[in-house]
């Protein structure tokens, strides 16, 4: 695989602001869980680079619009009056959206806000924050803002790309359809499709680079 280096990933992420602080973690924490390949690697980067902003983005943005909150959440926000008590207030807006979901509690609970998405993955959720901190022995619950350190922050997005078996998803073989893969790779991290398009050109444009 490719030895990263502060030259390598910014030619590869032209955007990453602070390419340096990520090229130990890199050369540590891919090869651990067998991002070894060049399309491993150009799939994963890519997904990781599209969810956090070219690196530079390691906790989610929640503070929208009344009308962008519409958009991204039709069924929560179904008038622009409602929409209008969320609007540029970010805690609020978490602790509505994620409640009672992927481990949360109620909205009173404030886990939509405490466990919103970080990392370069943007791992989201009371029961993803659990799962990751006993696996990778971090306190997650009690700190999530540990996810927001380069180390910790690639070292999650890397275990949860790993436990979803996205390796494997990744590689080319001579039988597959590799965009019906990327697809799939893309459903499993973001739950939706959002940014296939650009995702897909990332990845095609990391490979040529590897």
């Amino acid at each position: 695989m490719a030895i990263f280096t502060a030259d390598l990933l910014k030619t590869l992420l032209p955007k990453c602001k602070n390419p340096d602080s990520w090229v130990a973690p890199l050369n540590e924490i891919c090869p651990k869980y067998g991002i070894n390949s060049s399309d491993r690697l150009a799939c994963f980067l890519a997904q990781v680079a599209y969810e956090s902003g070219s690196f530079n983005i390691l906790t989610e943005n929640l503070s929208f619009s009344a009308k962008r909150l519409m958009e991204v959440w039709p069924k929560r926000f179904p008038t622009l009056d409602f929409a209008m008590q969320y609007a540029g207030n970010p805690e609020k807006l978490a602790n509505y959206v994620y409640a009672n979901r992927i481990g949360n509690g109620d909205i009173v609970s404030g886990d939509g806000y405490k466990y919103r998405g970080r990392g370069l993955i943007q791992l989201t959720g009371r029961s993803n924050y659990k799962r990751a901190g006993e696996h990778l022995n971090l306190p997650l619950l009690n700190k999530p803002d540990l996810l927001v350190e380069p180390h910790n922050s690639l070292l999650s997005a890397a275990w949860f790309w790993s436990s979803l078996g996205l390796n494997e998803l990744a590689d080319d073989k001579t039988d597959d359809d590799d965009l019906e893969d990327f697809t799939l790779i893309t459903k499993r991290i973001n739950g939706g499709l959002n940014g296939l398009k650009d995702r897909l050109k990332l990845a095609i444009e990391i490979r040529s680079k590897l």
